[in-house]
């Protein structure tokens, strides 16, 4: 099955993620600019290259009890 990036909603987190493991995107780096489109765009570009490169088996699913 090949991976996806979905929106994710828990307790302590809301944002992107894998819907094969449980990678979750985490922003390093304050998005600043003079307009909101760059802004966006920026926040897109270092989350899918983020996700491109993540190695699900670094982030296997844990099974709840």
């Amino acid at each position: 099955m090949a991976r996806k990036l979905i929106w994710v909603e828990t307790k302590n987190f809301e944002g992107f993620g894998c819907s094969e493991c449980q990678w979750l995107f985490k922003s390093t780096s304050p998005f600043v600019g003079s307009a909101l489109d760059k802004m966006k765009e920026a926040y897109e570009v270092e989350r899918d290259k983020e996700f491109a490169v993540h190695v699900c088996a670094k982030f296997p699913r844990t099974n709840k009890p």
